[in-house]
């Protein structure tokens, strides 16, 4: 009886093991029945990739002046319309002449007399000078004439100097402008009484050109002298926003120190600014160019992810399974991305929809985007089988 139990429930488990293997699907089984991954594709390419290093500035003019009165007096005329362009020498301002006008003639009145003075002392003198050598006067009395001579000479070269600073007070009462530029705002109005060296009236900013002032690290200061030693050094500034726009300059100043307290050195970057776009005091994106990176294998920037053990992409092979590769990023321009190490132009990455993709397994071209500089770009929803390789991305 024992023995027929044992029999029965042996072959009832050998039933059951049989009727599991039978329904239990394989590995490859699995893998087969595994859903598609829909994702983007495109071509890793050979590309000069420029390698820039960015930074913020602050534009300023390349010439600022701040007009003053020279002279105090009230303001008689505005020669210009604020916010207007002035080139140097244009008349600014007039202020009241009259007092100055004055000094000048009263200068001048007292410079004629001491002439006359002059003139007839030192004929003195001469004449004395011939009685002494002839012995008719004392060799004093020609000496004492000859003092009064040159006294009435030192009077007159005073005179003359007066005369000369009245004349330059009087050139005070007319401002022109020192420089070309565009004018500010006006800060004192006709028929206002300015001050000497205190009223400030007008400033005019040089435009054309224009400069950058910025900092970059002090661990970057090595590739700019290196760069600076080969040549000019290109810098490109940026304005952002639904008008933005680029301008091209070039490298005109490093400071002599790096500041300690931030680590950083100070350079300036100097622009043409012809259309005048740039304007002092605005905010701007600076990009200078190191070096150009030859033929270089790069990939839109989104197509490298991040893991435990680095950075990866995902690869596609011509049959449509997805492979993880470790890859050595190195630096990006605009949304393309420098692979160093780990990527062969020609190989195919996935840009989009790598949250579905598992390694090892297979994929269907949604999309196919070409690798411009921008990563932006598609061409039209491809098959739902994957095109080769050779005829992926801007490769073709």
């Amino acid at each position: 009886m024992g023995l027929r139990r044992y029999c029965y429930w042996l072959s009832v488990l050998c039933l059951f093991s049989l009727t599991f293997s039978a329904c239990s699907p394989g590995k490859e089984e699995k893998k087969r029945t595994m859903p598609k991954a829909l994702v983007v594709t495109t071509e890793a390419r050979l590309q000069d990739v420029p390698i820039e290093l960015k930074t913020f500035g602050t534009m300023e003019a390349s010439e600022s002046v701040t007009i003053k009165p020279m002279i105090s007096g009230e303001l008689e005329t505005v020669g210009f319309v604020e916010g207007q362009d002035v080139n140097k020498g244009e008349l600014l301002f007039t202020i009241d002449s009259r007092p100055s006008q004055a000094a000048l003639n009263k200068a001048l009145a007292s410079e004629a007399r001491n002439r006359v003075i002059k003139d007839n002392a030192r004929q003195d003198f001469e004449r004395y000078q011939q009685l002494a050598v002839a012995g008719l006067v004392s060799q004093e009395q020609a000496e004492g004439y000859r003092t009064k001579a040159e006294a009435a000479a030192a009077d007159f070269a005073a005179d003359q100097a007066a005369v000369d600073n009245a004349r330059a007070q009087l050139s005070y009462c007319t401002i022109k402008a020192p420089i070309g530029g565009r004018l500010g705002s006006l800060t004192a109005d006709r028929g206002n009484v300015v001050k000497a060296n205190e009223t400030d009236l007008v400033t005019i900013n040089r435009l054309t050109p224009i400069r950058a002032t910025f900092t970059i690290p002090e661990q970057s200061l090595s590739f700019v002298q290196q760069r600076l030693a080969a040549g000019e050094m290109t810098v490109v500034a940026e304005v952002s926003g639904p008008a933005g726009f680029t301008e091209r300059g070039v490298v005109s100043f490093v400071d002599n120190a790096v500041d300690s307290a931030t680590g950083s050195i100070r350079l300036k970057g100097q622009f043409a600014n012809e259309q005048k776009r740039l304007w002092p005091g605005q905010f701007v994106t600076l990009s200078l160019l190191l070096d150009v990176k030859k033929q270089a294998v790069v990939v839109p920037s989104q197509a490298v992810q991040t893991g435990q053990k680095g950075q990866f992409v995902f690869v596609v092979s011509p049959d449509s399974n997805a492979e993880v590769r470790a890859v050595v990023p190195g630096p990006m321009h605009g949304e393309i991305m420098v692979i160093l190490e780990g990527l062969q132009a020609g190989e195919v990455v996935v840009i989009d929809g790598h949250m579905r993709v598992i390694p090892g397994g297979k994929v269907e071209i949604k999309t196919e985007k070409k690798a411009d500089q921008g990563g932006k770009g598609k061409a039209p929803e491809s098959a739902p089988s994957p095109a080769p390789a050779s005829q992926m991305g801007p490769g073709k």
